[in-house]
């Protein structure tokens, strides 16, 4: 693994940066998710012969970062891209990747993805929504909640699960169900939290699907689920570590050019010591998501599932340190709408909690990391 960016990602870094201050903190969603679709940024991960960049989660992870730092993030590249068009790309037939990968690239088109429910939550081996085959057909029944961009989406890649002939036990199946499919509805979670991309619930109701909206094989469901996970954890952390940064930034201007007593008060170590390990704690929480995505990138599934919690666990955690110090720093500033970090405050809890929660992370690498037995 290299220990120092290429050439080739730093200047992506760099020009997604410069974007990303092009719109900055009042950015308007849908013009910025179009310019950087045709910049290339959308797709970068996605192969070159459907439209693609050709490139991985490292510099998917990179975009998504730096339009973070800049207060612009894009909620749905963690998901459309990264999420769906990764599976598509990898288990998806001739004809799903046809369809799919050049619009997920080109921004045309985008996709959510369902998999939490209101009674599994954290395990997904509760999950209920359940497939049945009615000819050639799937009949898809079940509730899923918390499904990020669901009206901006043309489809939903939802997690169900299906009766294994041979052993009577359910496996995950991955389905692609249209957002105007009969029997699939939504309704709108009404959440504390402002953002761009709403919450819903999602209720299916024998939704009728062909056999192609089947993703995959039937029998490798939990390995195609995992291959979504994997970058959506890599990706959470970019998100985090680009909402950290951009707090930051804030903080170290203001105390740079707030003067009381005629010092600035970035001359005090009361202020300056928290900002430098707040900015410590990112960068380690960074070093951690490239070794995850590099880990990914080269195939490594079982290393990059251990790489990509430890950078999720670790980025939440310096987002939040990160967004509560730069606001400290500010005081009653850091609570106005002029410096846009109060926001925050809410907005970096979610990369504690979603899309899992620490304590389960700390749970995997209990068990499987360290070899300690289950507590359930």
């Amino acid at each position: 693994m290299p220990t120092t960016e290429t050439e080739e990602h730093k200047a992506l870094r760099q020009a997604v940066s410069a974007l990303g201050k092009r719109h900055g903190r009042t950015y308007d969603r849908e013009q910025l998710w179009s310019e950087a679709a045709k910049l290339g940024y959308l797709g970068v991960n996605l192969p070159e012969e459907y439209g693609g960049g050709g490139g991985g989660i490292s510099e998917l992870s990179i975009v998504l970062e730096e339009l973070g730092a800049a207060g612009c993030p894009l909620l749905m590249m963690v998901v459309s891209p990264a999420i769906c068009g990764t599976v598509i790309a990898r288990f998806g037939t001739e004809a799903q990747k046809q369809t799919w990968l050049p619009a997920l690239a080109d921004g045309t088109r985008t996709m959510a993805f369902g998999i939490t429910e209101p009674d599994a939550g954290s395990n997904s081996h509760r999950i209920t929504t359940t497939a049945r085959k009615d000819g050639t057909d799937w009949l898809l029944t079940g509730r899923k909640v918390f499904i990020s961009g669901v009206d901006l989406a043309d489809a939903t890649l939802i997690v169900g699960r299906t009766e294994d002939s041979r052993t009577g036990r359910l496996k995950p199946c991955l389905f692609m169900v249209p957002r105007d499919a009969p029997g699939f509805t939504r309704r709108r979670i009404d959440m504390e939290l402002q953002a761009s991309e709403k919450q819903f619930e999602l209720t299916l109701d024998d939704v009728r699907l062909p056999a192609d909206a089947l993703v995959g094989d039937e029998d490798a469901g939990l390995l195609q689920l995992f291959a979504g996970l994997n970058p959506e954890r890599i990706m959470t952390a970019a998100f985090a570590i680009g909402m950290g940064r951009f707090a930051l930034a804030r903080a170290i201007e203001y105390a740079r050019d707030r003067t009381v007593w005629d010092a600035p008060i970035g001359a005090h170590q009361a202020i300056a010591h928290p900002l430098a390990q707040a900015h410590i704690d990112l960068e380690l929480a960074r070093l951690m998501m490239q070794k995850a995505a590099y880990l990914y990138d080269a195939g490594d599934d079982v290393a990059a599932g251990e790489a990509a919690n430890m950078a999720k666990y670790a980025a939440g955690e310096a987002c939040v340190r990160a967004v509560d110090q730069s606001v400290h720093t500010l005081g009653g500033n850091g609570l106005t709408r002029e410096f846009g970090l109060a926001s925050l405050i809410t907005a970096a809890r979610v990369a504690r909690i979603a899309p899992v929660s620490r304590e389960m992370i700390l749970n995997y690498v209990s068990h499987q990391t360290l070899g300690l037995p289950k507590s359930y």
